[in-house]
């Protein structure tokens, strides 16, 4: 299945949903779209396409009504999401929706470019869990680039799960929570639970933290 999804949001207007596919948005607040799916996906095989677009002056919030779940199928062949964030200036950026689960034997390689002016407010999290309840296989790799203007900002990638380079059956992580904030003038920290703050040389910052259940990583800031 080929999913595609664009959300508009300018000032003084409600933000503009188009859909096609298994995902979709809903209004639900003035400047607020929750995230729904209406078909099963992502499958092995399926590709999602989603375009989020914040004008100058705007704001939107993005959230989602349930987690994501990534299945296989008999294809064999993973699933991919392509996620394209384009804010001007003044715009404001809120996505956190519910984390993506990747099921036993599925494959999911999530893209995402942020691309966004100097003036803008950034905070995007994202989160992945590796297996269903009782599961331990399953495979996601992320890719990531932000830029501010024409200056590189972010390059991010990391892969969990079974088949990855650190993975091991007894300690390595199933579970990650990754976010960025911009601005963030704040230094670098780290804490015992598994989190680490990087402030980045364009501005703003990257928050990190792994373990074995989303639902555990503390919350980042």
């Amino acid at each position: 299945m080929r999913t595609d999804l664009v959300i508009e949001a300018t000032a003084h207007r409600s933000p503009r949903i188009t859909s096609t596919g298994g995902l979709s948005g809903r209004l639900t607040g003035p400047d607020t779209v929750h995230l729904i799916g209406t078909a099963a996906t992502p499958l092995g095989g399926d590709v999602m396409n989603i375009r989020i677009v914040v004008g100058a002056g705007a704001r939107l919030v993005i959230r989602s009504v349930a987690a994501s779940l990534a299945l296989p199928s008999t294809s064999e062949r993973e699933s991919q999401s392509e996620w394209t964030f384009d804010v001007a200036e003044e715009g404001l950026l809120d996505f956190d929706p519910e984390p993506m689960i990747v099921a036993a034997d599925a494959v999911h390689h999530t893209r995402t470019t942020i691309r966004f002016a100097s003036s803008s407010t950034i905070y995007f999290r994202e989160r992945v869990q590796i297996g269903r309840a009782g599961e331990r296989d399953g495979r996601w790799v992320g890719t990531m680039r932000s830029d501010v203007g024409d200056v590189p900002h972010l390059r991010h990638h990391v892969e969990l799960g079974v088949g990855t380079v650190g993975h091991d059956v007894l300690s390595a992580p199933k579970a990650m929570s990754s976010s960025v904030k911009f601005p963030d003038r704040r230094g670098p920290e780290t804490s015992g639970d598994g989190s680490v703050r990087m402030p980045l040389a364009a501005g703003g910052s990257l928050t990190t933290s792994t373990g074995e259940r989303v639902d555990a990583l503390p919350l980042s800031s």
